[in-house]
C-alpha cells in the first residue's frame, strides 16, 4: 500500500467481500444461508407465539426459553440478511456507523444468549435439587428482573466498543474481508494501535461468555450430584431428561464458537475462508436447531406446535 493512504483521511463507507476465495461459489453457499434463516425466524417465532398463546406454558423454563428464542432472531437478523446481499447482489457497501450498529447487536445479543443458557441451566438446577420451592423462587417478578440483567451486561459490556472503535482512524483500507461487522475485522483497517481494543475485547470474553461456561459447568456438576442421589432409577432418567435439550442447545452454541477461536489461535495454516466459514456456522446453526429441539424434545411444546399446524390446515 502506498504511503499516500496512511494520511488522515479516515473512511466512512467500507466494502464487504463476504467469503474470499470463495466468490464463485457464494450463490450455492447462500442456499443453505437463506434455508437456515428462514427455519430459524419461523422456528422461533412459532415458539414464541405458543409461550405467549398458552397459560399453561408460562412457568419459568418456558419463558427463558422464549427469551432464547428471541435473542436467536434478533442475531440471525442482524447478521444473515447482509450475508445474503454480499452472496446474490454483491452488495458489500457498509456505511461506518451502520457496520458499528451491526457488530453491536451481534456481540450484544451473543453475550445475551450466553446469559440466558446459564440462567436456564440455573432453572434445571433448582427445578431438579429444589422441587418444592421452584415456583416460589423463580416468580415472573425475579424472570423479569434477571431478563433486564442479562439486557444490562450485554450492553454495558459491548457500548464501549463503539467509542473505542469511534476513536480509530480507517485508513489502511475500507475493504473487509468477511461477511458481516465484527469489533476486531474492523479495527484492523484502522491506522491506530488497537491493543487497547484487543485487551478490552479480551476481558469481555472472559468476564461474559467464559465465565458463563464455568458458572453452567459447575450447575451440571451440582446437578448431576442431586440425580445419582436419587434411589429410583426412573426418577434419575426423568430429572436427566429434563436437561437434555438444554443440553444440545449449550453444546450447539459453545461448541463451534470454541473450536473457530481455538482455529484462529492455532490454525495458522487453515485458509482464511475456511475461518469465515466456521465463523458464520456460529450465527447459522444455533438459532436454527434451538427451536427444533425443544419442538422435539419437550412434550408440552411438541404437543402443542402438532396443534397449531393441524389447526392452520383445517
Amino acid at each position: 500500500m502506498s504511503p499516500s493512504n496512511h494520511t488522515g483521511v479516515s473512511h466512512t463507507v467500507f466494502r464487504l467481500l463476504g467469503i474470499p476465495g470463495l466468490e464463485d461459489q457464494h450463490i450455492w453457499i447462500s442456499i443453505p444461508v437463506l434455508i437456515s434463516y428462514i427455519i430459524a425466524l419461523l422456528g422461533n417465532s412459532l415458539l414464541i407465539f405458543i409461550i405467549f398463546t398458552k397459560q399453561s406454558l408460562h412457568g419459568p423454563m418456558y419463558l427463558f426459553l422464549c427469551m432464547l428464542a428471541g435473542a436467536d432472531i434478533v442475531l440471525s437478523t442482524s447478521t444473515i440478511p447482509q450475508m445474503l446481499a454480499i452472496f446474490w447482489f454483491n452488495a458489500g457497501q457498509i456505511s461506518l456507523d451502520y457496520c458499528i450498529t451491526q457488530l453491536f447487536f451481534f456481540h450484544s445479543t451473543f453475550i445475551s444468549e450466553s446469559g440466558i443458557l446459564l440462567v436456564m441451566a440455573f432453572d434445571r438446577y433448582l427445578a431438579i435439587c429444589y422441587p418444592l420451592r421452584y415456583t416460589s423462587i423463580l416468580t415472573h417478578s425475579l424472570i423479569g428482573k434477571t431478563g433486564v440483567t442479562i439486557l444490562l451486561r450485554s450492553y454495558g459490556t459491548i457500548l464501549p466498543i463503539i467509542f473505542l472503535l469511534k476513536r480509530l482512524t480507517f485508513c489502511k483500507s475500507n475493504v473487509l474481508p468477511n461477511t458481516g461487522c465484527k469489533h476486531i475485522v474492523l479495527a484492523r483497517v484502522s491506522c491506530n494501535d488497537i491493543r487497547v481494543n484487543i485487551w478490552y475485547g479480551f476481558f469481555v470474553l472472559m468476564s461474559t461468555v467464559v465465565l458463563d461456561i464455568v458458572l453452567i459447568f459447575i450447575s451440571y456438576v451440582l446437578i448431576l450430584r442431586a440425580v445419582f442421589r436419587i434411589p429410583s432409577q426412573d426418577a434419575r432418567h426423568k430429572a436427566l431428561n429434563t436437561c437434555g435439550s438444554h443440553v444440545c442447545v449449550i453444546i450447539l452454541f459453545y461448541g463451534p464458537g470454541i473450536f473457530t477461536t481455538l482455529a484462529q489461535r492455532f490454525g495458522h495454516h487453515i485458509p482464511h475462508h475456511v475461518h469465515i466459514l466456521l465463523s458464520d456456522i456460529c450465527i447459522l446453526v444455533p438459532p436454527m436447531m434451538n427451536p427444533i429441539i425443544y419442538g422435539v424434545k419437550t412434550k408440552q411444546i411438541r404437543h402443542e406446535v402438532v396443534r397449531v399446524l393441524c389447526r392452520g390446515q383445517k
